[in-house]
């Protein structure tokens, strides 16, 4: 159990930047952690002391569902109960905590609004001084074919599978151009009705075995046969997007995001250094 002063935050700091429940941290690890749960909790209060705070109304709804959210985390209600526990927190602290939270996000969204709008300008010369972040990913237009294992059914047992698996593909060999329709015929994914296509995809859309097939291939190259954990596959290559530089059009909207978000943190760390210089004047 937590012994500190502040139990939940305690909980929160300790997930955030160990991974760990409080109780499981080293004591390097808890020093820290109480020392940001003290430091968090003394600008929460000053932040709550203000006029800003007094105009925000957090309606139950919305802490209903932050409590429900963080309750769905655990598999069964007595994991839930037993993570509070060790936290040192009952229902209704936890219910009063959330609510300050809350509370908190709605004053720093409200001064976060005071951020000066961005300008077209100042996308565009983001964009022109990085444009090395605004790249697209290689991609692949990709089909495939899909034969399952099940041992509890005629026919589809690993070792008829594989067998249907290779005889498929040495049809394709033979016949590059059938891809589609073998994949109408014998592909028992919803693909097979469209030709076995997946569509035009970066890395890591796939299971990393059809993966590493799909990006080792040439443009209109069949794979080998792979195997996931769904059963033997065929992959193929229709066609090759290689990495390219995003357009400023098409990178705005990121940037923009971007500029926004920095500029509200800006704000937001500034309003809260007026107060606490005005707390030590």
């Amino acid at each position: 159990m937590s012994d500190g002063t502040h139990p939940y935050r305690e909980l929160k700091l300790a997930t955030r930047l160990f991974g760990k429940a409080p109780e499981a941290l080293e004591p390097a690890e808890r020093r820290r952690v109480r020392a940001a749960a003290e430091k968090q909790s003394e600008i929460e209060a000053l932040i709550l002391a203000t006029p800003e705070a007094a105009q925000v109304h957090v309606p139950e709804p919305s802490v209903d569902d932050a409590l429900r959210e963080i309750r769905n985390r655990y598999p069964e209600e007595e994991d839930f109960r037993r993570a509070l526990e060790a936290a040192g927190l009952e229902l209704d602290a936890l219910r009063d905590e959330i609510a300050r939270d809350l509370r908190v996000e709605a004053v720093l969204d409200r001064v976060a609004s005071r951020a000066a709008t961005v300008s077209e300008t100042e996308v565009e010369i983001f964009w022109f001084m990085h444009r090395e972040r605004f790249r697209r990913a290689e991609a692949r237009s990709l089909r495939h074919i899909l034969v399952t294992i099940n041992d509890t059914l005629a026919g589809s047992e690993r070792a008829a599978a594989r067998e249907r698996i290779e005889a498929i593909e040495a049809r394709l060999r033979k016949s590059p151009e059938r891809f589609a329709e073998q994949a109408l015929k014998h592909s028992e994914c919803p693909t097979a009705m469209n030709g076995g296509l997946l569509g035009t995809l970066p890395r890591g859309k796939l299971y990393p075995e059809l993966d590493d097939a799909a990006f080792a291939l040439d443009a209109g190259a069949l794979s080998a046969v792979v195997e996931t954990e769904l059963g033997f596959h065929l992959v193929r290559c229709d066609a090759i997007e290689p990495a390219s530089a995003l357009a400023l059009a098409e990178a705005a909207a990121q940037i923009r995001i971007h500029l926004e978000q920095q500029r509200r943190g800006v704000c937001q760390k500034s309003w809260i250094n007026a107060l606490r210089r005005q707390t030590a004047a």
